[in-house]
């Protein structure tokens, strides 16, 4: 099916003269492509805009149409305000509630974001949480080969919530992403999620890299589970990832051969960016770089039994 186009000029003035509200313009479209782990190749196919309007936006050179910010921001899974950056202006009490937190340090925002959980009732009280460890991070990381021995050290079940998706979907996750994508994939995570939650009160849960997308989704995440971000070079994750046959490192980041190693470390620092300050929201982080699996196992199950007494 042949693509449609929608022109838009491209400025030639240097970097130094672009236009401030399109250069922030710009790099929210590339954040979210980041966190959401998708390539400019990627968002093209799905927002039907070409790579090169794609890049354009992102460089902060294209006076974009309101039409292909609609597009973008539907193949992104959010509102086209957000792009814009007015997502908090659509009443009095946005208006109001952000007013407030304007100027909050990011620990001070946290508490903020605790207590609205606790008053709406999506939190679960802490000696609950931490009976359940959820593992996040980047494919690479250890969530599985830790999470299983965790799950058996603890005595508690192990849950790898891939499994849960495809369960809950009836497919795999190829034919999510392939035939239904990521808006499907997302709807399926959550309930993936909220099974689990409901099922299991003592578990280990190793959560796909991109949980961190969905920010509904991830909510429910931190106040349902003790988070633990597993860390990890970028090089590590790619030898990884390629270790075990896996020749899509990071879900749509580029091919791992030879000739696309480059492209996909790329990509890969990007999405790693992306996501950084979201994984970091974590209760506790650990860095599995230079680390053997036993060194990891041994000092992961101390650190995570020591910080969840304090819970109880």
């Amino acid at each position: 099916m042949r693509r449609q186009e929608h022109e838009f000029a491209e400025s030639s003035a240097a970097n130094d003269e672009r236009d401030p509200f399109l250069v922030a313009l710009g790099e929210r479209v590339r954040a979210l492509r980041s966190r959401k782990g998708l390539t400019r190749r990627d968002l093209a196919s799905a927002s039907n805009v070409s790579e090169r309007h794609l890049a354009s936006l992102e460089g902060g050179v294209g006076n974009a149409s309101v039409l292909i910010l609609r597009q973008v921001a539907h193949a992104l899974d959010c509102e086209i305000g957000e792009l814009l950056g007015d997502e908090t202006t659509v009443s009095p009490e946005w208006l109001l509630i952000r007013d407030l937190l304007r100027h909050r340090n990011d620990d001070e925002l946290r508490r903020g974001r605790i207590a609205l959980s606790e008053l709406y009732g999506e939190a679960g009280s802490q000696s609950a949480r931490a009976r359940r460890i959820a593992l996040i991070g980047l494919r690479g990381a250890g969530k599985s080969s830790l999470g299983l021995r965790l799950a058996e050290a603890l005595d508690a079940p192990f849950v790898e919530l891939n499994r849960e998706i495809e369960r809950v979907s009836g497919c795999g996750l190829a034919e999510i992403h392939n035939l239904l994508g990521p808006t499907a994939y997302r709807r399926y995570e959550r309930r993936a999620l909220e099974e689990t939650i409901q099922l299991y009160p003592d578990a280990v849960i190793a959560t796909p890299g991109g949980i961190v997308s969905d920010a509904s989704t991830f909510n429910l995440l931190l106040s349902n589970c003790f988070t633990v971000w597993l860390k990890a070079s970028p090089e590590d994750h790619m030898s990884r990832v390629i270790a075990q046959g896996d020749l899509r490192p990071m879900g749509g980041a580029g091919g791992a051969a030879a000739g696309m190693h480059g492209e996909a470390m790329e990509d890969l620092k990007r999405i790693l960016s992306g996501r950084a300050a979201f994984y970091g929201k974590a209760d506790i982080a650990f860095d599995t770089s230079g680390k053997s699996s036993d060194e990891c196992f041994t000092a992961l199950l101390v650190l995570i039994k020591a910080e969840t007494q304090k819970t109880q």
